[in-house]
């Protein structure tokens, strides 16, 4: 079965359980300022959960086109992709769980109309229970899923994890069904229950995972085994979302009006299951792209497995997001699909002889091709391929062209600058003929023309010439410590002094960061501040306009965190400790092994036990900082603006 079928066999498989099947909605959120794009199937449906009623019906299914921009780094590997597709299906209020696992489980294991996975290959994930928030254990699900395994003739025990790191502690212990806590099996949009702001609602998930025949465990990753283990032995390939809670003003939570169920299975990752092949870049969606993009570099797959990837990936996702009206440009959704394409052109460049990495030949264009005749079928109103089809390639072409010409002026200029550069032998091996050439011109090219330092380093090895990648990654920090303290002088920490103000702001300062983070999404990072007795100013990575509505929910929940009057904790830690709590900290800089780390809640954690799992901010900081949120009066947002391409300013203030 090829990735059409599947989802054409998904739809009919909910239609006959009632579903109705509605189409995708655009990449392009509608009415939905807190977000650039629709990253997963149920976010067009949020209104209709929160219990609006919906024109199709309370059964609902579909396949629906996602964008998630927080994975671009991380495509290159096996199975992170930007674009990819969800299946979905929805109840508003009708059925619960005993339907929605029942019906998952006969999907994925039929093989007359469903995936025809093994079911000793499937191994589910279920909520433990939060018993701070008073939300139970869900052991309704798991006594579900013993009964659909034995009735596979499968023996389905139950195991404690609890959390991630106990299960590399514990391991697989023989079980089929693993309880989590709310870090992984908890789903609201904004986290964990005490993540969530009041009146977003949320519940317990139960995940399902297949378990790779050829692939074995990976000791770098932990001494034991388990489904949420990052070695690649297992996928997730599936999360019904049990959503029955609304978070209060106070924080407690009550059952909303009703229980609905919203599932989201990864297409491509459902077809890498089926095939049991953990590389999603070799389901069948790819194979045509795959293939042209081998004709045009000459190169294979094998051996060059991270090139191809991002380049598939990201012309795919920009495909789909032109087609959807996004328009490469340097600000919010455009910059994003301009960063998809010139890091495709960077990636292929490495593919290809050099004397064709900046030529004007059609690779991107061509790839791109293949993808739209691969989707035709599936997508062919809200894709609109027919209109648009000569005008996506275009656009492809045109950016791939225009940044082409770019890379040629930063080569000619390199090739000036390499007689300039003041080379010396290599110190650790005087028999070699490289050279070292002087890091911050090399910088320089970096900085003005976009040029990554492999390549920069490519092109300095023709000459036998090298930049000592130590002394490069130096430059920048030092250029990032500049562009942080231009507009007011360089103070230390970016505080502009250790006063009673500067100490009350630099406390918001924190509460602001992760108050962005809620409302704006994960991927907002701190990229510089300064603050002085009278102000504060927060450059953060984002990249448009954010609404009244926005900072209006940001002050609200920096606010909320002050009447709280939370503590404010100071701790010291190993650097590596501090890391593996995901406590904030700047990318670039360079830290101590042991550092200090400042914990904002939650009430009544007290210094002797800090309470991290729950604390509202967590981060690296040298700081002076109040003892109590309650000491920082009114927090409120003084002006929004633009800094660069993806990075905006707050300025903010206490009264």
């Amino acid at each position: 079965m090829n990735a059409n079928a599947l989802r054409s066999s998904y739809l009919h498989f909910f239609q006959r359980h009632g579903h109705a099947i509605i189409p995708s909605a655009s990449l392009v959120p509608e009415n939905d300022p807190t977000t650039l794009f629709t990253g997963s199937g149920m976010q067009p449906l949020i209104p209709y959960l929160l219990g609006a009623e919906h024109s199709q019906g309370r059964r609902i299914a579909d396949a629906q086109k996602s964008f998630r921009a927080e994975d671009i780094e991380e495509v290159g590997d096996n199975r992170h992709t930007t674009f990819f597709e969800m299946l979905g299906n929805w109840s508003l209020g009708d059925y619960f769980k005993q339907e929605q696992l029942s019906w998952l489980f006969s999907f994925l294991t039929d093989t007359e109309n469903g995936a025809g996975l093994d079911p000793e290959r499937l191994y589910v994930t279920v909520f433990a229970g939060d018993a701070e928030n008073n939300v139970p254990r869900d052991t309704e699900s798991v006594s579900i899923w013993k009964k659909l395994f034995a009735e596979k003739g499968v023996d389905a025990k139950d195991v404690e994890l609890l959390t991630e790191s106990r299960g590399g502690e514990r391991g697989m212990q023989g079980g089929r069904i693993f309880y989590y806590d709310a870090k992984k099996n908890w789903w609201s949009r904004s986290g964990t229950p005490d993540q969530m702001p009041a009146g977003e609602p949320g519940g317990p998930d139960s995940e399902i995972f297949y378990e790779f025949s050829q692939v074995k465990h990976d000791p770098k990753f932990g001494n034991y085994c388990h489904p949420n283990c990052d070695c690649g032995r297992f996928m997730e390939i599936g999360n019904s979302v049990f959503m029955e809670y609304r978070k209060n003003a106070d924080g407690s939570f009550d059952k909303l009006a009703q229980r609905n169920v919203d599932f989201g299975g990864g297409l491509e990752r459902i077809a890498a299951a089926m095939r049991d092949d953990p590389d999603i870049f070799h389901v069948d969606v790819f194979d045509t792209a795959r293939e042209d993009l081998t004709a045009l570099t000459g190169k294979p797959y094998a051996g060059n497995e991270q090139a191809f990837r991002v380049v598939l990936d990201h012309i795919r996702a920009a495909v789909f997001l032109i087609a959807d009206g996004v328009l490469p440009s340097n600000v919010g959704r455009g910059y994003l699909v301009r960063r998809l394409i010139r890091r495709a052109v960077r990636f292929s460049d490495s593919l290809s002889a050099p004397s064709e990495k900046t030529s004007s030949r059609d690779m991107l264009g061509s790839v791109a091709q293949k993808f739209i005749d691969q989707y035709a079928v599936a997508y062919p109103q809200g894709y609109g391929l027919e209109g648009d089809v000569h005008h996506i390639v275009a656009v492809i072409q045109q950016e791939e062209k225009k940044f082409r010409a770019t890379l040629r002026k930063g080569l000619e200029e390199l090739e000036k600058m390499i007689g300039s550069f003041s080379p010396h032998i290599d110190a650790h091996n005087s028999s070699s003929d490289l050279r070292e050439v002087d890091p911050v011109q090399a910088f320089l090219i970096y900085q003005s023309y976009g040029f990554p330092l492999e390549m920069i380093q490519e092109e300095l090895g023709r000459q036998n010439l090298f930049v000592d990648e130590k002394k490069f990654q130096t430059e920048m920090r030092k250029h990032q410590e500049l562009s942080r303290t231009a507009s007011v002088g360089a103070f230390k920490g970016g505080l502009a002094d250790h006063s009673v103000n500067t100490t009350r702001l630099h406390t918001a300062h924190h509460l602001l960061l992760h108050a962005l983070q809620v409302v704006l999404g994960p991927d907002v990072k701190q990229r510089g501040s300064n603050i002085t007795g009278e102000r504060l100013r927060l450059d953060f990575s984002y990249g448009t306009k954010m609404t009244d509505e926005q900072k209006a929910a940001v002050e609200r929940l920096v606010n909320e965190q002050i009447a709280e009057d939370l503590p404010v904790i100071r701790s010291e830690m190993p650097r590596e400790e501090a890391e593996q709590l995901n406590a904030e900290h700047e990318f670039g800089q360079k830290y101590p092994d042991r550092v200090s780390v400042y914990s904002i809640g939650p009430k009544g954690a007290i210094p002797e036990h800090p309470d991290f799992a729950h604390a509202f901010s967590l981060e690296f900081c040298a700081g002076p900082h109040v003892q109590h949120t309650g000491e920082l009066g009114h927090f409120s947002i003084s002006k929004e603006e633009a800094v660069s391409a993806g990075i905006r300013r707050i300025k903010a203030v206490l009264s």
